[in-house]
C-alpha cells in the first residue's frame, strides 16, 4: 500500500467518523428536545412503543401536526366567558355532580375548538394537547376516565369531585394562554379549597 493509499483510507475513516459523531450530537439533542417539550409523556409514549426510536418519531409527528394547526389565543371576552361558564357548572357540582362533570368535559372541547383544537377522538385531543398542555394531560386522562365511569354509574361523588379538579386544571391552562392569572380568575387547580368542598 502506498502513502497516498493509506493517507486516503485515514481521511474516509475520520469523514466517517466526524459523520458518526455529528449523528449523535443530533440524535441527543433531538431527545433532550422532545423530552423538554414533553415531560412525563416522553417517558409514558416512548415505554408503550417497541422501541424508543418509534416513541421519539411518534412525538415529533405530534409536534409536526400541531404546527400544521391554527393554535391561538382567546379573546379577552371568550376567556371571560369560558371563566364564566366554569364558575356556573362548578356551583352546579353539589346539586347534580353528573351534570356538572359533563358541562365540564363539553366546556374543555369548546376552549379547544374556539382555540383551534381539532377535537375528534379523545386519544387524538389528548395527543394534541401534549404539545404545549404535557404538564396537565394526566389530568385530562383521569378526568375522562372518571367522565366514563360516571356514565357507566361506577363513579362516586368524591370520585367525581377529583375529575372536576383534573378538567379544571387543562380548562385553567388552555384559558391562561398568556399566563395571566387576573384573566383566568378561579379556574386554576387549588387543591387546598377543593379539599374543603363536598
Amino acid at each position: 500500500m502506498s502513502t497516498t493509499e493509506v493517507i486516503l483510507i485515514c481521511a474516509a475513516a475520520a469523514v466517517v467518523l466526524v459523520i458518526l459523531i455529528v449523528w449523535a450530537l443530533v440524535r441527543h439533542q433531538r431527545r433532550r428536545r422532545l423530552r423538554e417539550q414533553f415531560g412525563d409523556e416522553y417517558d409514558r409514549v416512548v415505554s408503550s412503543r417497541d422501541s424508543k426510536r418509534q416513541g421519539e418519531r411518534e412525538l415529533q409527528a405530534r409536534a409536526d401536526r400541531h404546527d400544521q394547526m391554527d393554535i391561538r389565543p382567546l379573546s379577552h371576552a371568550s376567556r371571560e366567558r369560558f371563566a364564566a361558564e366554569w364558575t356556573t357548572a362548578q356551583s352546579r357540582f353539589v346539586d347534580d355532580p353528573k351534570t356538572a362533570l359533563a358541562k365540564a368535559d363539553v366546556l374543555v372541547r369548546e376552549v379547544m375548538t374556539e382555540r383551534g383544537y381539532p377535537t375528534g377522538d379523545f386519544d387524538q385531543r389528548a395527543a394534541d394537547l401534549s404539545v404545549e398542555h404535557s404538564d396537565v394531560l394526566d389530568h385530562y386522562r383521569a378526568a375522562h376516565r372518571t367522565a366514563g365511569a360516571t356514565e357507566a354509574g361506577r363513579a362516586t361523588t368524591e370520585d367525581m369531585r377529583q375529575a372536576m379538579v383534573h378538567y379544571r386544571a387543562l380548562f385553567g391552562s388552555l384559558l391562561d394562554d398568556r399566563g395571566s392569572d387576573e384573566e383566568v380568575r378561579g379556574t386554576r387547580v387549588r387543591e387546598d379549597e377543593d379539599a374543603r368542598r363536598p
